[in-house]
């Protein structure tokens, strides 16, 4: 059939966004803030002329716009979109097969984005006979995008099973929806990183994939407190509560002085400004080809010290290699001489980063423009 769109600033372009029932939130994990972050660059683009959610859920559209604030963008069922849109981006939500084809049938384009580490997962669930999560359906893409912490891990992946070319494109972040958390702290509170003499560390790995859990920030913890114990009050695991229950964990939570000199707690889930502020001054944190973070960009605005192994944050933070808990554990402890006395060039090598993330820097805009048109068939 003949394509439906066209690039006179008229393409109607929606992404796909799952959420929750009930009371959903943008905190459960970052891929619904990612997709208004899109959303924001897309209407950037001079060739775009309305952006819209699709409602892959079974929440309710008025619970999703509540969500989009403060972008107010339109929301519409896949029956709408199929109808309506030049271009569909299935990201928050995976379309089924039969509507992807009969998408595309009607000259659509379509795009996968995907901004989860799919190859591992997908691995995990299958070994572990656990529920599907992404699923390799037959869908005609046009093109998958990822962003660069997939590149070797998941790129060859997409490529052969999706059987569409893969472009890497910019990780993306804005503070606005952790401004608008910071505006309901109690009174008194505020996002930032305020000195102390001994730090309270805080671990945030949700615990739920092998790429991001709490072992490596436990034993790196571990190794500062014994060298310095004046400089650990306390370690705090959240996302932790089911682990307690696991005996092996236990085993391995317990070999540690932290933990049997009673200095360790593990906690649920808690939004990171409720965290940051009232819980812990300090961020130790690990990744397994799972380099860009929502954590590390929060807590790099707060100004608080990130303990991380990411190649990605151009020199922010207090970096460590791999899965060397011992050179973690000595970046811990230099951060805690030096981060008092540097914090103001801390805080503004942090904001020059996150510039570069901002989905309306310039360069990000550009490079998905590029990627877009390119989908599309289009010469830029």
């Amino acid at each position: 059939m003949t394509a439906v769109h066209s690039t006179a600033s008229s393409l109607q372009v929606g992404v796909s966004i799952y959420v929750r029932p009930g009371q959903p939130s943008l905190w459960e994990n970052g891929i619904a803030q990612n997709c208004l972050f899109l959303l924001q660059l897309l209407a950037q683009i001079p060739e775009v002329g309305r952006v819209v959610l699709i409602n892959g859920s079974e929440a309710s559209d008025a619970d999703l716009q509540t969500l989009a604030l403060p972008y107010d963008y339109p929301v519409v069922s896949t029956t709408d979109a199929l109808a309506t849109l030049d271009v569909a981006i299935e990201m928050g939500a995976q379309f089924s097969a039969d509507w992807a084809r009969a998408f595309r049938d009607r000259g659509g384009c379509l795009v996968g984005m995907c901004v989860g580490n799919n190859y591992v997962i997908d691995i995990e669930r299958m070994m572990f006979n656990r529920p599907s999560g992404f699923v390799v359906s037959g869908a005609p893409y046009h093109a998958v995008w990822t962003i660069p912490e997939y590149e070797r891990s998941c790129k060859p992946y997409y490529e052969a099973a999706l059987r569409a070319p893969v472009h890497i494109l910019p990780h993306l972040w804005r503070d606005d929806f952790l401004r608008a958390a910071e505006r309901q702290l109690p009174e008194g509170r505020r996002f930032g990183y305020q000195p102390r003499k001994r730090w309270r560390l805080g671990v945030f790995e949700p615990n739920l994939c092998m790429v991001k859990t709490c072992h490596v920030p436990m034993l790196s913890a571990e190794f500062a407190y014994r060298l310095d114990p004046a400089a650990i009050e306390v370690l705090r695991v959240f996302n932790a509560l089911e682990l307690k229950a696991h005996a092996g964990f236990v085993a391995f939570a317990t070999s540690l002085d932290l933990v049997r000199h009673g200095l360790a707690s593990f906690e649920g889930r808690l939004p990171i400004t409720t965290a940051l502020t009232e819980h812990a001054d300090v961020v130790v944190s690990h990744h397994w080809e799972n380099g860009q973070n929502y954590l590390y960009y929060e807590a790099l605005l707060g100004g608080y010290p990130l303990i991380h192994n990411s190649p990605y944050l151009a020199g922010c933070g207090y970096a460590y290699t791999d899965f060397d808990c011992e050179e973690a554990g000595l970046a811990l402890l230099r951060a805690h001489q030096v981060h008092d006395q540097s914090l103001d060039q801390y805080r503004q090598q942090a904001q020059a980063y996150l510039r570069t993330v901002d989905p309306l820097h310039p360069a990000n805009v550009a490079d998905y423009r590029r990627a877009l048109l390119d989908a599309l068939g289009v010469t830029p």
